[in-house]
């Protein structure tokens, strides 16, 4: 796997649909071993969501970072640190896949 950078694009893999129930959005695997969790659910909180609706395999996550930055006058640094641990966590279990690399 590659190091997740702030210069790289990511986005949803099609093995994987997302829905926003009472305000949380899940991620259903919906192949067998995406996840790395026995097809468990993958839910995210409304900041979660937020960094979520934003992967689109066309915005790098720095734009990202400043997007939300903008929207929301947050410490850039914490925002950072969010978008990437969420990230990481969602490449490492097959959640996402990076545009970046041809």
């Amino acid at each position: 796997m590659n190091e997740i950078s702030v210069k790289n694009i990511y986005m949803c893999s099609e093995d994987v649909v997302a829905r926003e129930i009472e305000g949380e959005l899940i991620i259903v695997p919906l192949v067998a071993g995406i996840g790395d969790m026995d097809d468990e659910l993958f839910t995210l909180n409304e900041t979660g969501k937020l960094i979520w609706d934003c992967l689109d395999g066309k915005t790098s996550l720095l734009d990202i970072i400043e997007n939300i930055q903008r929207e929301y006058n947050a410490d850039t640094d914490l925002i950072e640190e969010d978008v990437l641990g969420l990230v990481g966590e969602l490449v490492r279990r097959g959640i996402l896949i990076d545009k970046s690399t041809p």
